[in-house]
């Protein structure tokens, strides 16, 4: 509950009591100013209540609030029994599970800083990491991660405590820092016994400028930062959530991406906490699609990537489907488009347009929806990198709403959104409430809201260069605002190619444009001070190999299906047809398929997929001076 200042007007919201005025202090979500007490309001009220699902050995097993409560408290209490003081940062390292989400309100419930780690990062990576918040408490999952810390470089000396969640292949570790999670358990159950008030006083000295967790980026321009959000700042990025996204409380859906990052922190650790809503967390990576069908999510967030694999896989059914199907699928599509382009331009469809989308869901659309798990979805949200117009199009079409948001580690994700019935194709959407937004003399997207982050942790020079002088976030994100508040983001402030000719592009727009090929999973442009633009493209394996085996075309591994005629002159094929679509001098002129099959235990990529720019140029520097000979 609020501590200070006057207490700001109130409305109600999906049965949620929100400022009513929003970008207002102190930022209220049901009478709580902080994260830890919002979250023990919400477990006190309904402990029965589901919060979240796992799946073991093939079945789904459900958890509720208080049992998430309990947990959370024992964690809490046994880091304060260990020695954690307030403002300390404990790292993360598994992959997404409920113990997560214990944890993650655990530390901040007992005044620590939660922050996370990629489970793909290297040893060297995670090194960095531990050194640079001073990290003496690490979390692990298991054995992988438990021995990714033991190659630190440097011995990561300041870890003092390593906690273990999975203990198969480490029953017999003598390393004295290491406890297990049922121990953890006991060590706080004792404290609770001992204390029985002590999680909930921890919880009330918390102030809403408190850090409440460390993010760090994903290091696409150098080293990793880490960007420190307050309790305020995820308050105002839940209020903002609340009155713009479809999430409601019962609703089903799916956690998948790194909780180290705040796209999925934010949509499975707090916006839940918010409305209630139910977390299934998928049972690895390669099980998404799988688990997606099984819970049937009423929201679905995700980055375009696993959107346009979604598509390829679509598209790659309709063509090994018999005549009448390839017909059907044909004809619904032609239907649902008309539905897709009347929602854009926000008109009514006629009566005859209106039938034919009928007849097209009926026969095509409900199946296909059913068939990846999208049957029960009132929205879909794309965000963390451009997504191509039609490929949203296309979703529209078929019956699913996917809008695009837009925000950065740095605003907590919170900045713009399209929403439902407010959709414009090519957007990233309007401001979200409480964020205001302008555009620099540079073309830089600048924001300003009580969204916006602390600083970096230890890092006062960057966090001034984060801002202007007069308070506004620097995004480093060129745009454009329209007459009716909607954001078009262009590329990178740093990111521009100038041509030898002197002429200035973006490469973003080119890049997805050809990303929404079913055969390309991702592509960088190349031509800073060139005479013409290239490209470096990967392709998408299971889409390629599939082409090649259909086609007889004859490889033995990655590397020869890259180099297959075949396969070359299919990629030459989408990359001439995307060159139709834009001007002479921003077409392709050559292009490189990369050789090897990316992931995001690669150096070239991000844990959310996203290539390093700089990284791969650097990496494939043969392949493009090729280009240019």
């Amino acid at each position: 509950m609020t501590r200070h200042g006057a207490i700001p007007a109130m409305e109600t919201v999906k049965g949620i009591a929100l400022n009513a005025e929003p970008g207002t202090r102190p930022v209220l979500v049901d009478g709580c100013d902080t994260v830890s007490a919002l979250f023990r309001a919400r477990c006190k009220a309904d402990p029965g209540r589901i919060a979240h699902r796992e799946k073991h050995l093939g079945i789904w097993r459900a958890f509720t609030w208080g049992d998430w409560w309990n947990h959370a408290k024992w964690i809490g209490l046994a880091l304060l029994k260990l020695g954690l003081t307030r403002g300390e940062v404990v790292q993360i390292l598994s992959e997404d599970r409920k113990e997560w989400l214990y944890f993650d309100q655990g530390i901040q419930g007992a005044g620590g800083i939660a922050s996370g780690v990629y489970t793909t990062d290297s040893a060297a990576q995670l090194a960095y990491i531990l050194k640079d918040s001073r990290c003496r408490f690490l979390v692990v999952e298991n054995e992988e991660q438990y021995d990714k810390l033991l190659e630190c470089p440097d011995g990561a000396p300041s870890v003092e405590r390593v906690i273990v969640l999975d203990d198969e292949g480490l029953q017999d570790v003598t390393d004295p820092r290491v406890i297990f999670l049922p121990r953890l358990y006991e060590i706080g159950q004792a404290e609770d016994r001992a204390h029985p008030a002590a999680f909930e006083h921890a919880i009330e000295m918390a102030r809403p400028d408190d850090v409440a967790l460390l993010i760090y980026t994903s290091g696409t321009t150098g080293p990793p930062k880490g960007a420190m959000l307050t309790h305020e700042n995820v308050l105002a990025s839940i209020q903002a959530g609340v009155r713009e996204l479809q999430i409601a409380p019962g609703n089903e859906q799916l956690c998948f991406l790194p909780l180290c990052h705040i796209f999925e922190r934010g949509n499975s650790a707090y916006f839940p906490i918010a409305v209630r809503s139910v977390v299934n967390f998928a049972e690895s990576p390669e099980t998404v699609f799988e688990n997606l069908r099984e819970v049937s999510p009423h929201t679905f967030s995700a980055v375009p990537r696993v959107w346009e694999k979604i598509y390829s896989r679509v598209s790659i059914l309709a063509q090994e489907a018999t005549w009448a199907g390839r017909v059907a699928y044909g004809l619904a599509l032609r239907a649902g488009f008309r539905r897709a382009d009347a929602q854009a331009a926000g008109r009514p469809m006629t009566a005859a347009e209106r039938a034919a989308v009928a007849l097209a869901d009926w026969t095509v659309f409900g199946n296909l929806r059913r068939l990846l798990g999208m049957d029960r979805l009132v929205q879909g949200v794309s965000g963390a990198a451009p997504i191509s117009p039609a490929l949203l199009r296309w979703y529209h079409a078929i019956g699913v709403q996917v809008c695009e948001g837009y925000g950065m580690t740095e605003n907590t994700a919170t900045c713009t959104v399209n929403r439902i019935g407010r959709v414009r194709l090519g957007t990233v959407g309007q401001a979200m409430p409480g964020v205001e937004i302008r555009i620099a003399p540079d073309g830089e997207i600048q924001t300003r809201s009580l969204a916006n982050f602390k600083g970096y942790w230890n890092l006062p020079d960057k966090t001034a260069e984060a801002y202007t002088p007069d308070g506004w976030l620097r995004t480093g994100d060129l745009g454009s605002i329209d007459a009716d508040g909607f954001v078009t983001i262009t590329g990178r402030l740093k990111d521009i190619i100038i041509t030898a000719g002197g002429k200035n592009i973006t490469p973003a727009e080119i890049e997805t444009r050809l990303k929404f090929s079913p055969y390309i999973s991702d592509a960088v442009i190349i031509g800073d001070r060139r005479k013409y633009l290239t490209a470096l493209i990967m392709i998408d394996q299971e889409n390629v190999e599939k082409f090649a085996q259909d086609n007889r075309v004859p490889f033995s591994d990655f590397a020869s299906l890259t180099r297959a005629q075949a396969v070359v002159d299919l990629i030459r094929a989408e990359v001439d047809a995307v060159n139709r679509e834009f001007a002479r001098v921003e077409q392709v002129k050559d292009f490189r398929v990369i050789d090897v099959l990316l992931t995001a235990e690669d150096d070239e990529l991000t844990a959310t997929m996203k290539l390093k720019r700089s990284f791969v140029e650097r990496k494939h520097k043969r392949l493009i001076d090729e280009m240019y000979r």
